[in-house]
């Protein structure tokens, strides 16, 4: 476990009484399976349905005074429940092998985990969308490779972010159908000692499927599907993350974090304000994707099975979707107190005299009946003189014959203009759906 990164609500499903009262779920459900086809008596049955029996710190300290003996965890969970119900214990774990509950019992767990998650991100996208919305026609320069492009809105980068969570919600929605599975099959899978009934009735009232086959435990590609959706969503955060953190840099500066008051950036530049939230974020996103990997390794298992899954499963799984609920609270965090400057982003639109307009003086020119290489050539040309410090692009195009002679005054000036080169902002937010009072 992660403690620092432990959020309250997800600290109770991955603690050590949580997952026992889970397996004590389990193992109540089969007695009454049992009872219910007439192997175990019902009277039995009904005692230890009645007799509540408590998961709390001393039930855990006995279990693992147990184990410190047997070296196996359910065989001390199943003694120490058995100490519980006195001479009706001996029908608890019946027919049953240890990973009929160890593995039913965490898809109860992944799946209580995986909501948690869903309701964390469809949060941050709300934040996502109201931000956008905010910023829909604010402009910005566009960037590739780092250099400067074409101008943008601020709520187009926004509004990507709100599409990749759209996507992130869609795969960790499936991911939770996918776990949401269990299997009381037995120690091979095959029913030896366990009748497909006990299965039946345990899954249905527990909310799970019942796996359609299965060894000693449950197929282990669907947790690998499960810790994939998380990994791609810790990254599509660390993605988000790392514009925030690009646009914060001092000869940028177009946005920047929530910094709070009394908070310090160094302790030796009483200056700084650094971006260690995002930082953070692009960090612990690669622990997820490391572990999603681990997750892989776990499909292949010898024969019914083997045990090398059960270590890294207990690692991986609390962590990941601990630090996933972390880095959403922690990315919405972000969004709800972004910094926005404007002004800022208006200078550096203009920083470059106009380059930015380089494709529409190019169009322009072939519209009016130049050659497109014969255009290319000319625009280019200027360009580089711009680059290389003699002036302003526009003044330059201004005073090159080869362009009025085409464009003319006006028809140049509207090679500059903003608003037709933003003119697509609301056709995508439009086909995204992302409208005043929509939802995500």
């Amino acid at each position: 476990m992660i403690d620092r990164y432990t959020r309250p609500e997800m600290a109770r499903i991955w603690s050590q009484e949580n997952k026992y009262r889970q397996w004590l779920r389990v193992e109540a459900l089969a007695v009454r399976a049992w009872a219910e086809l007439g192997v175990i008596p019902r009277d039995a049955a009904e005692r230890i349905a009645r007799a509540q029996v408590s998961i709390d710190a001393e039930f855990v300290r006995r279990v693992a005074e147990v184990e410190a003996q047997t070296h196996h965890d359910v065989i001390a969970f199943v003694t120490v429940l058995a100490e519980r119900l006195g001479d009706d214990g001996r029908y608890i774990h019946y027919g049953l092998t240890s990973y009929d509950v160890v593995d039913t019992a965490l898809s109860l767990q992944l799946v209580e985990a995986a909501d948690l998650i869903i309701s964390g991100l469809r949060a941050y996208a709300e934040s996502l969308r109201r931000a956008a919305l905010r910023y829909r026609h604010t402009p910005m320069v566009g960037r590739t490779h780092g250099v400067h492009a074409e101008p943008i809105t601020f709520g187009l980068t926004l509004a990507l972010w709100w599409s990749d969570a759209q996507r992130d919600l869609e795969r960790l929605m499936a991911a939770r159908r996918r776990v949401a599975v269990g299997k009381l099959s037995g120690a091979v899978g095959a029913y030896g000692n366990v009748d497909p009934r006990v299965e039946e009735f345990v899954c249905r009232e527990l909310g799970l499927e019942p796996a359609p086959i299965s060894t000693q435990v449950l197929q282990r590609d669907g947790h690998a599907e499960f810790m994939s959706a998380l990994a791609i969503l810790a990254t599509n955060l660390e993605k988000m993350a790392l514009e925030i953190r690009g646009l914060q840099r001092t000869e940028v500066r177009e946005v920047e974090e929530p910094f709070r008051s009394g908070q310090k950036g160094s302790s030796a530049m009483p200056h700084k304000r650094n971006p260690v939230m995002c930082e953070r974020l692009c960090g612990l996103a690669r622990v997820v994707r490391a572990n999603a990997l681990a997750a892989m390794e776990n499909i292949p298992l010898w024969h019914q099975r083997d045990i090398s899954n059960s270590s890294v499963e207990r690692i991986v799984l609390p962590d990941s979707c601990i630090l996933v609920d972390f880095m959403l609270a922690e990315a919405k965090k972000v969004i709800d107190g972004l910094q926005v400057y404007p002004e800022r982003m208006r200078e550096n639109l203009e920083s470059t005299g106009g380059l930015i307009f380089s494709g529409n003086v190019l169009l322009k020119l072939v519209s009016a009946g130049l050659a497109r290489e014969r255009a290319y050539a000319v625009v280019q040309e200027n360009a580089m003189r711009a680059w290389a410090g003699e002036g302003r692009f526009s003044d330059l195009l201004r005073a090159d014959r080869r362009v009025t002679s085409l464009l003319g005054p006006e028809g140049l000036d509207e090679c500059f203009d903003y608003s037709a080169t933003l003119r697509g902002v609301d056709h995508i937010f439009r086909r995204l759906g992302l409208e005043e009072g929509g939802t995500t």
